[in-house]
């Protein structure tokens, strides 16, 4: 066996290079389910970012359905999601470019089902009414200039595309409409300013008159302090949700005898509605709902008997579980673990057999360049606790030298209302396979740890999750995990204002990386779309009226504070959160004479889908971290031009 090579951490050569991570590698998710036939979205690096339909049959057979001049992605909420339907082979997509709905029959071509708009008019949640003809979705209306677009529920008939009926209105958001199983009723969720959906929303249900149109609503459940997340009809008209009445996003049922709770645990059922369309249970039968659940931050896969309300975990390898589908016969569901990249995979519902239809990645890579991460709990402010997955440095084919400690990466996760999980990922292992040691920070606020835990954050954004990321830091420089003087902190967009609020109150970390952050919290409040337009009235405060916290937390007005290199990474399309924000902190750091680097991609908008840009950003990252620290590089990376350096 060949003896490991010496070598400083940040020197080692990898296989896990950045241009086979997005080439070989696609983004699996929105699962459909249509008769014998199982349909995922792939989003694809390798041709710029766009996102496909792919069909697998019965027989194994899997294939594109999506012709290469469309992109199924709606922009509703910015985020997306929800954005394709199917029955009996028909498929009805969003269309990026246009924000069309089309309709698509066999090898036919795509045909349009709405007036073109100019992408004024997003469509997303589509649900098909076969009944009437017709499809019943969400719609975004951007097409009053200057103004607040407007959210409804739409009846779209599918043989007159321009006799669109607005048929409920009068809320700032909509999502989920369901139709009952013999089409008499539907049922969706609204919420308002300032709320977001894991905030508060309301479940509604109608009946549905011989004109189409809706009877009077009636509200079932939930209120501005209670979330309600995905509801579904069961075959025998029972409707079934998720709502964190007390505290945890749990199962509920709702029929004309009333509310009863399904499944009551300290565990989570449901997730925040970042993107339309998301799924944590289905209902096999009218015995039988399959779920997938969260306790302390690992997926679980579970089966609850609706007789009896019996609860029986189901084994899996997967720590992550989401966008699950279920028959009366078999559940797909996107899964994940720590060994094994994420995948499109189906279990029989009898035997529990498990078969990988999809990966994500078609990469093999030798399990002496993995690290396994292990989950960790570490103090905090206030005597509270955070939570972490904490990667150590992993390469069989090097060591470093006994007296060093490996540098150190805290990734603070978007949202903030998120959260991160310890699925396969192969940008953190090409930092750990490299010499780098990689704590991806669950901090206050993040999901997955019941309300109270995601409450942590309400009015203290910026002030939390700044302590959590740095705690965690410090927790393992002091257990003498890692090198304290070589820490960085790296996040994306919310995980980007948290990286620069930590560089700049805190004096922690010697080094970070913001993609698309906020730096100007004023600005963002001003300048973002309608989703996330009084997200911050939660995490801050209402705003004017507590502009002087708005001002306290933003590091664009504290770079005096800041004494540390930054490398910058933006979007230049990003409407979530506009250049301006890199921008004017970029400027601030030159005229302050600290090291500063900025990269941006002109055809991207919030977050990165073209393969050459995500090439890019992770060797530019690693070459930033290069100079700083003092270590040489393993292989040759185009440079970046360091400004101050």
């Amino acid at each position: 066996m060949t003896q490991p090579q010496l070598s400083p951490y940040g020197s080692w050569n990898s296989p896990i290079a950045a241009e086979l991570i997005v080439a070989g590698t696609i983004g699996l998710g929105s699962i459909t389910l249509d008769d014998t036939d199982t349909y995922w979205i792939e989003a694809r690096p390798m041709e710029a970012g766009r996102n496909v339909i792919v069909r697998r049959q019965e027989n194994g057979a899997i294939a594109d359905i999506t012709p290469s001049s469309f992109n199924v992605r709606t922009r509703v909420h910015e985020y997306g999601g929800g954005a394709y339907t199917v029955k009996d082979g028909i498929i009805y997509f969003a269309n990026y470019q246009d924000q069309r709905l089309y309709q698509q029959t066999g090898d036919a071509e795509p045909q349009p089902i709405t007036p073109e708009s100019g992408g004024t008019l997003r469509y997303a949640d589509v649900v098909i009414d076969s009944q009437r003809q017709r499809l019943i979705c969400v719609r975004e209306d951007h097409s009053d200039e200057g103004k607040e677009p407007i959210n409804t529920l739409v009846s779209i008939p599918l043989n007159n595309r321009n006799d669109i009926q607005i048929i409920a209105t009068g809320n700032d958001f909509y999502a989920s409409p369901r139709l009952s199983p013999d089409g008499s009723q539907l049922t969706w969720l609204t919420w308002n300013h300032p709320n977001m959906p894991w905030d508060g929303t309301q479940l509604w249900v109608a009946s549905i008159q011989g004109n189409g149109l809706l009877g009077e609503a009636k509200c079932i459940a939930g209120g501005v302090d209670e979330s309600i997340f995905k509801p579904e009809w069961s075959p025998d008209g029972t409707l079934y949700f998720v709502w964190d009445r007390t505290g945890w996003w749990n199962l509920y049922r709702w029929n004309q005898q009333g509310i009863e709770p399904l499944c009551e645990m300290e565990a989570e059922f449901g997730l925040p509605q970042w993107v339309f369309g998301m799924s944590t249970y289905g209902i096999s039968s009218r015995d039988r709902l399959i779920c997938a659940y969260t306790v302390q931050g690992r997926w679980r896969l579970g089966s609850i008997d609706l007789q009896t309300k019996q609860f029986n975990p189901i084994e899996t390898p997967y720590t992550s579980i989401s966008s699950v589908q279920v028959t009366e016969d078999r559940v797909v569901f996107i899964g994940g673990s720590a060994t094994e990249p994420t995948a499109v995979v189906q279990m029989d519902v009898a035997s529990q057999q498990i078969e990988v239809l999809r990966q994500s990645t078609t990469l093999e890579i030798d399990k002496g360049y993995l690290s396994i991460p292990e989950a960790i709990a570490f103090p905090t402010e206030n005597g509270q606790t955070a939570y972490g997955f904490f990667y150590p440095p992993q390469n069989k084919d090097y060591q470093a030298p006994e007296t060093e400690k490996p540098p150190l990466i805290v990734k603070s996760h978007g949202g903030p209302t998120a959260s991160t999980s310890s699925t396969f990922n192969l940008k953190i292992q090409y930092w750990t396979s490299r010499g780098f040691a990689f704590l991806d920070v669950n901090y206050g606020g993040s999901t997955g740890y019941g309300r109270e835990y995601r409450q942590r954050l309400q009015n203290q954004w910026g002030i939390v999750d700044v302590d959590d990321c740095a705690n965690g830091a410090k927790y393992l420089a002091e257990q003498g995990f890692v090198d304290g003087e070589r820490l960085a902190i790296a996040g994306g967009s919310a995980g980007g204002y948290t990286t620069l609020a930590a560089l700049t109150f805190r004096d922690v970390f010697k080094a970070g990386a913001s993609y698309y952050g906020v730096s100007d919290l004023e600005t963002l409040a001003t300048d973002t779309h309608k989703f996330e337009s009084r997200y911050l009235d939660g995490l801050i405060g209402a705003y004017p009226e507590r502009q002087d916290l708005y001002k306290a937390r933003s590091p664009i007005h504290f770079t005096d504070k800041l004494s540390c290199p930054v490398i910058f990474f933006q979007g230049l399309e990003d409407k979530v959160v506009p250049p301006n924000q890199a921008e004017t902190m970029v400027e601030a750091l030159k005229a302050k004479g600290l090291p500063v680097a900025y990269i941006t991609y002109p055809e991207e908008q919030h977050g990165f889908r073209r393969a050459e840009n995500i090439k890019r950003t992770l060797e530019a990252e690693l070459y930033f971290y290069s100079r700083i620290f003092g270590f040489e590089l393993a292989e040759p990376i185009e440079p970046v031009a360091i400004d101050n350096f």
